[in-house]
């Protein structure tokens, strides 16, 4: 592993990387390497506890596995940096469910599959780094591409994907339904999910976005989401964390006029620096949607509603981009406009949505589920990165050793934007290529650090 990352270290500094790093094709596979897993045998190890009480910490581990032999289509990648989702924190808390019952599934699929069945389960769905071996059949990508991967895993062996492949029923989410994922000194991913890196970020800076970048442009932009337009007026919840923080950039750059509801006067700002003017800090306004575990204050829903108005000069939102879940989701139903779309996913706050249906059949409102992304999509996300229209929001970044501790600030809500983790990457500010447009928006890409 040492050869490996002297290898790609070479290469820093350098505007042309691929010469130093074509000779990582020569280097011999190392027959193990460190990853972050949680272990089967741990379970049942929070039952009964609360999920806010849950530690993430105390599940996950690093340990030595042994590496996989590559299938036809993928692709072994030496990570770099990875990062911190939502379904890590899921993972490592064991809710819904373990994830162990995933794997199991996938590995009734077939003999190559079968690999991913394990007692233990290397997690992470991002990823930065660079290509070390390639599978049978793959042409589009060779050894010492440098690549960042999406975090879509599917078969496409069914029709049902060959329109959206989100809809093939073999979709899974690489690192959460899958093994061999991005928290890890190597990972396995199919070919179809490697992008290329883009060349003005760092390491980590390149890894943050995969996910959730992928997944709010499916939400807010693309026809399978809310197919936003511009002058739109798109309420987002969360606006500065990992998810709203990319849907607050693409409400901006769509040209659509975006509502940040943030918790805090740190993370208004944050929104404000991103161009957004149009902010509330539900915390000090005090909106509480639920006046008890049971019932939902309607009065709250229409003094929220005012609000809005109140700063969009009388409009409600087109849009609401919703993924908090039960907390928020009946305010979301009722503050849309006549008309609007609600697209959701995630339910960070839980799964169990209530709302008012009056509010959604007699005002001829939608509901759009949504989840992560297809390839075109995903591409299409990452592009708009490479350009310099869309900023990693990267806030800190933990040492591999260190991920239990970079999951349990995202569990409880104690980070702004992306948490990365340095895997392969002695430092942060590494991998930088292109200098010239990194200069152009060294202050936007490095508008979250610190927070």
């Amino acid at each position: 592993m040492q050869d490996i990352l002297e290898a790609i270290m070479a290469a820093e500094g350098s505007t042309q990387p691929e010469r130093e790093l074509a000779g990582l094709a020569g280097l011999p596979v190392p027959e193990s390497y460190r990853g972050v897993v949680v272990r089967a045998e741990d379970t049942r190890m929070f039952d009964g506890m609360a999920t806010r009480d849950k530690d993430p910490r105390k599940a996950l581990h690093l340990q030595e596995v042994p590496t996989p032999e590559l299938a036809p289509g993928e692709a072994l990648v030496a990570v770099m940096a990875s990062a911190i989702n939502y379904n890590t924190v899921w993972t490592s808390i064991f809710e819904p469910l373990p994830t162990f019952k995933f794997l199991q599934r996938y590995g009734r699929l077939s003999e190559l599959t079968r690999r991913h069945d394990l007692p233990y389960h290397v997690v992470g769905s991002d990823a930065a780094g660079v290509v070390l071996r390639t599978g049978p059949g793959v042409t589009r990508w060779k050894a010492g591409d440098e690549v960042v991967a999406h975090c879509l895993s599917v078969e496409l062996e069914d029709a049902a994907g060959h329109d959206d492949t989100m809809l093939d029923p073999q979709q899974r989410i690489w690192g959460f339904e899958t093994n061999f994922g991005g928290l890890a000194e190597l990972c396995v991913v199919k070919a179809n999910q490697l992008m290329p890196k883009p060349r003005h970020l760092s390491w980590e800076e390149a890894a943050s976005p995969g996910l959730v970048n992928s997944t709010a442009y499916r939400q807010l932009v693309s026809h399978h989401g809310a197919n936003m337009k511009q002058g739109d007026v798109v309420l987002i919840w969360g606006a500065s964390g990992g998810l709203g923080g990319y849907a607050t950039q693409m409400a901006l750059n769509g040209g659509a006029i975006p509502v940040c509801v943030v918790s805090s006067p740190e993370k208004a700002e944050l929104c404000r620096k991103m161009g957004a003017e149009l902010v509330i800090d539900r915390t000090a306004e005090g909106f509480r949607f639920w006046s008890d575990e049971n019932t939902q204050d309607q009065d709250e829903w229409r003094r929220f509603g005012e609000r809005i108005r109140q700063l969009t000069g009388g409009e409600d939102p087109d849009i609401v981009f919703e993924h908090p879940g039960r907390e928020t989701f009946g305010a979301s139903v009722y503050v849309a406009k006549k008309g609007g779309t609600i697209v959701t996913c995630a339910s960070t706050s839980g799964f169990l949505h209530q709302y008012d249906n009056r509010y959604l059949w007699m005002h001829l409102k939608r509901i759009v589920g949504s989840h992560f992304a297809n390839y075109h999509e995903a591409w299409q996300a990452n592009r708009l990165v490479a350009l310099g229209k869309v900023h990693p929001t990267v806030s800190k970044t933990y040492p591999l050793e260190q991920t239990g501790q970079a999951a349990y600030e995202v569990h409880r809500n104690a980070h702004q934007g992306k948490v990365g983790v340095r895997c392969l990457a002695p430092g942060d500010g590494l991998g930088v290529r292109d200098t010239e447009l990194r200069s152009r928006h060294e202050s936007a890409i490095n508008r979250f650090r610190g927070h």
